[in-house]
């Protein structure tokens, strides 16, 4: 499975989001290739989901692939409870 860790830039807060995530799919025991992306190339790249925030969200989920929202990227609960609903 590959995730996309999505900002603005690519590599601020998305770096902090890939973080929390690989974080709590250790937990889960759950393996994917996390990486990071600017917002203007993330629809672009191939992925299994993308996991930014609220606003980019919006715009990223155009059906192609799978958007999670998450609103503190920080929060490895949040990122976890939306994980499961993705992974099942």
């Amino acid at each position: 499975m590959k995730i996309l860790a999505v900002c603005g830039m690519g590599f601020g807060s998305s770096m902090m989001l890939k973080m929390t995530v690989e974080l709590v799919l250790k937990e889960l025991n759950q393996v994917a290739d996390v990486e990071t992306a600017d917002f203007s190339t993330a629809a672009s790249l191939p992925a299994d989901l993308i996991v930014t925030n609220a606003e980019f969200a919006k715009q990223l989920d155009d059906g192609s692939k799978p958007v999670i929202a998450i609103d503190n990227i920080a929060d490895s609960q949040e990122v976890k409870e939306k994980l499961i609903g993705f992974i099942g």
